[in-house]
């Protein structure tokens, strides 16, 4: 018998939605099913424009080996939302406002059974606030002004921090907030990278553009100290 694997696939930028053009992370979070054409469930819970996400969605998943399927919280499918989500094979999470987002699952229950969904070995992947959401803490722009920190669900027991390389105040404010105390040491990846945890344990780090990479940063003796890591290029 197979063990259960435990995945995350948490991606500071790229997939479908920012490099329409490149499925090297799409690809690469499908294969992690390890199962022939897995059914793949968009959750566009980020965004107030969740039409145009979900054909995106199906426009770039119809030409993957995959069965796309999405799940709205304004006209669901069904009332028994847990059986409908622990019958995937992935959960792919889009960006947009993590603190928003987060509070509609909660007032759903789909933080419940996201957690099941992980327990049961179903891969958990997303971008920006889909990236977000399956940390302890995470730097995020979800109240206008400077960036700050929210809490996640907290499957992965440190911080995160999206488009590292993408936004000017992403690594400077990720610095600070760790200096400060205000955020735990962590994780950031660039636009086109992303962090594959395997039993809650990061398992590497994978890229959809050659110079992308994925950073741990820590603090030690009061200084804060960014560490590369080795990031494998998917193309």
């Amino acid at each position: 018998m197979t063990a259960i694997k435990k995945q995350i696939i948490a991606m500071g930028g790229g997939g479908f939605s920012m490099e329409p053009n490149n499925p090297l992370l799409d690809q690469y979070i499908i294969e992690q099913a390890r199962k022939t054409n897995p059914s793949v469930c968009f959750f566009p819970h980020a965004t107030d424009d969740a039409v145009r996400y979900v054909f995106n969605f199906y426009k770039a998943f119809t030409r993957l080996n995959a069965r796309p399927t999405y799940l709205s919280l304004f006209a669901p499918p069904t009332a028994d939302l847990e059986s409908f989500i622990l019958d995937q094979d992935v959960i792919y999470v889009g960006g947009g406002n993590t603190k928003s987002m987060l509070a509609l699952w909660r007032e759903w229950g789909v933080d419940d059974i996201l957690y099941k969904a992980y327990q049961a070995g179903i891969v958990l992947a997303g971008l920006s606030a889909g990236a977000n959401c399956w940390f302890r803490e995470c730097c995020t722009d979800s109240i206008p002004g400077k960036l700050g920190v929210l809490p996640g669900l907290g499957f992965i027991k440190t911080s995160f921090c999206p488009h590292y390389d993408g936004e000017s105040e992403r690594r400077p404010s990720t610095h600070h907030l760790i200096s400060e105390g205000l955020m735990m040491p962590g994780y950031a990846a660039d636009d086109g990278a992303a962090t594959h945890f395997i039993d809650d344990r990061l398992f590497q780090a994978v890229s959809s553009r050659p110079a992308a990479k994925v950073y741990h940063i820590d603090k030690k003796n009061g200084l804060v100290l960014e560490e590369t890591i080795e990031t494998h290029f998917l193309g």
